[in-house]
């Protein structure tokens, strides 16, 4: 993967980051979504920001030898910090990591999230969470997308500012992603059926070791789950 060829996962995501948008790449790694984009015209401006030396110094690389240094910074900075307000900042972009990190990098910077339309995330798992923080901070997922690349499962979530109000089972599943109940979609849910209902056996095997609560939650997820691929 380099910023001429994404991943299938990163050209997803990539899909969801409208013309003319002034992206922000937070945790951006090699920055190659924002120079991606910035070659083919779509976005005007980006910013790729890391918190670790290793990848800023890769993504001042990137940026550098695709002579991009006028349109696409490059910052050493903790989360949101790496924006700045002559960014002018439309889009941000979060992407492989978890959904709990994304929560606290989101939670840390709502004054640099003026004038943002749009959140385009890429969870590494915490997805429930981080739908619970969404609409709670206000914010409507407008789009989802799930697809498996190298045997795992990632989802998309694209949220946009504004009201809703989601069940518990939406919450866990993606309010769009069970509507939409894709082939994808259906797969994960008959891989993770099978995963708590062993982890549920390896519970009772272990005869009181494992809080009340917890095979509570888990049994409340068998059961969600069952009922969605009924």
């Amino acid at each position: 993967m380099n910023e001429q060829t994404l991943s299938r996962r990163l050209e997803r995501v990539a899909a969801y980051v409208p013309q003319g948008a002034r992206l922000a790449d937070i945790g951006s790694d090699h920055g190659f979504l924002p120079v991606a984009l910035m070659l083919r015209g779509v976005i005007e401006a980006g910013v790729a920001g890391e918190v670790a030396q290793v990848p800023f110094a890769s993504a001042q690389r990137t940026v550098s030898r695709n002579g991009l240094e006028a349109s696409v910074a490059v910052r050493l900075a903790d989360g949101l910090a790496a924006i700045e307000p002559q960014d002018r900042i439309t889009v941000v972009s979060l992407c492989g990591m978890g959904g709990d990190t994304m929560c606290a990098i989101l939670q840390a910077g709502p004054q640099r999230l003026a004038g943002v339309t749009r959140l385009v995330l890429q969870p590494n798992g915490g997805e429930r969470e981080l739908r619970q923080w969404l609409a709670g901070n206000g914010y409507r997922i407008v789009h989802e997308e799930l697809l498996r690349e190298n045997r795992f499962d990632y989802e998309i979530i694209v949220a946009e500012p504004g009201r809703a109000v989601y069940t518990a089972q939406q919450l866990y599943f993606g309010p769009l992603l069970m509507q939409e109940k894709s082939a994808a979609f259906l797969g994960k849910w008959q891989r993770m059926l099978r995963q708590k209902q062993h982890t549920l056996a390896n519970f009772q095997r272990a005869r009181g070791a494992v809080p009340q609560a917890k095979i509570d939650d888990f049994n409340q997820q068998v059961g969600w789950i069952t009922q969605l691929l009924a």
